[in-house]
């Protein structure tokens, strides 16, 4: 038997797989989500994004394991800031904490697991010094010695690599020419590494699942202004605060989109990727919720939106040729370019009226506000064409249209043109707004 959900998921995830093959992808794993054990549930994903055709960087983080090696040998951890202060004993236990989260990574990348994404798999892993460095030299009085900061990444090296179908891992550690090893962040890295390879996103993974305000509530989208906005008001955990900056800088020097997702629920990273909402926050330099005029092109669209409510009875059938006809009277509001609502604005000439028609959004996102925002829009453009009120024919949704203002009216209260058009078997109650 088939699995209707099954068939919806594939055919959602299916536009995104065709957009991402090619596409450089720079993720970045934080060395909290390496001890919690959950990587080996995210390597399994990385392998099936890497086999459909995605170019994955991964950077790596390694602070916990850090701290653990100096705990070993019984160094002091020190900070500046939000940076260690690293001295050459503590250069000795990042170079041990490193080598040591690098094999762990490296092995759940090429163990084959039976009944996963792994299965079968010969995904290669590809290393080397790929990040030169620099030290950050003395900040405020104190001297980082080897903490040090990105200088360049060979993106020609990383490309190459990158194009052979290998997955590439860059840890938090860089080299300078003199031959010197340095203590790197595994943001900078990685954002570094997307603005030189000019990725298509840049990923954190982080605990909360992505950014949780003080209320609880994840933001799913945000642009750069309310991610800093949110930032500045101390809004999200101490992780999410560390990663965002990056998220936000690297979004504003041409990354198409930014995101943190989760890095211990399973199939996050996925869901994120490959569904329409996601499952963490997804930084923009726009809003993802645009209204437009429609076009030729959008028949397809507005058919497939009104036609499940001609069917219902809700909405009066029209035709692809009437469709066709009026497309310019339509507006649309899209969400990342897919198309959610539709409104259309029919005006009478010489009478100040016009009638709202055909305000539908798709079942899945009828309680985003998006059919307040067609409403809110028709209404703006109808006073700036001199319309002084509007009027909606409905069946259906009374209470919705009475909510917000509309009031119900005789058919003899219609413009004389739409009169003659009234539908008595149908029975639409007339609804009008003084605008």
């Amino acid at each position: 038997m088939l699995k209707p959900e099954f068939v919806l998921a594939f055919r959602e995830a299916a536009p995104y797989i065709h957009a991402y093959r090619g596409k450089v992808f720079v993720i970045a794993v934080s060395g909290e989500c390496l001890a919690a054990n959950h990587f080996s549930r995210l390597a399994q994903d990385l392998n099936l994004l890497v086999s459909l055709g995605v170019r994955i960087v991964l950077v790596h983080g390694a602070r916990p394991q850090i701290d653990a090696q100096l705990a070993l040998r019984g160094i002091t951890r020190r900070f500046h800031g939000a940076r260690r202060v690293t001295d050459s004993h503590t250069m000795t236990a990042v170079k041990a904490a490193i080598g040591e989260a690098r094999h762990n990574i490296e092995a759940q990348l090429t163990m084959g697991m039976p009944n996963s994404p792994m299965h079968g798999a010969h995904l290669r892993v590809a290393g080397g010094n790929y990040v030169t460095a620099q030290p950050l030299g003395v900040l405020d009085g104190v001297d980082m010695q080897y903490a040090g900061q990105v200088r360049r990444v060979d993106s020609t090296s990383l490309s190459a690599r990158l194009a052979a179908g290998e997955l590439v891992l860059l840890s938090p550690i860089g080299y300078s020419p003199t031959g010197e090893a340095f203590n790197l962040t595994m943001e900078e890295i990685a954002y570094q590494s997307a603005l030189a390879l000019k990725a298509e996103k840049l990923i954190f993974l982080v605990e909360d699942g992505g950014l949780v305000d003080k209320t609880g509530q994840l933001h799913p989208s945000i642009t750069i202004t309310e991610a800093k906005a949110l930032l500045d008001a101390g809004q999200g955990s101490a992780e999410v605060s560390v990663c965002l900056p990056w998220a936000i800088r690297a979004t504003e020097q041409g990354i198409s989109r930014s995101h943190l997702v989760s890095g211990s629920e399973d199939g996050a990273l996925l869901v994120e990727l490959f569904t329409h909402f996601g499952s963490g926050t997804m930084i923009v330099r726009q809003s993802l919720v645009q209204l437009r005029q429609a076009s030729i092109d959008d028949i397809g669209s507005l058919l497939a939106l009104i036609q499940p409510l001609e069917e219902q009875g809700v909405l009066v059938r029209r035709s692809r040729e009437h469709l066709e006809m009026d497309i310019q009277r339509f507006t649309l509001l899209e969400h990342d370019s897919k198309v959610f609502g539709c409104v259309a604005l029919y005006p009478f000439a010489g009478t100040g009226m016009a009638e709202l028609a055909c305000l539908v959004v798709a079942p899945e996102q009828r309680t985003a506000g998006y059919g307040e925002m067609l409403l809110q829009a028709l209404e703006t453009q109808a006073k700036k064409d001199g319309i002084q009120s509007l009027f909606v024919l409905t069946t259906r949704t009374a209470h919705w249209f009475v909510e917000r203002g509309f009031i119900e009216s005789d058919p003899q209260a219609l413009p004389i043109e739409k009169r003659q058009h009234y539908n008595g078997e149908r029975r639409s109650k007339v609804f009008i707004k003084t605008l």
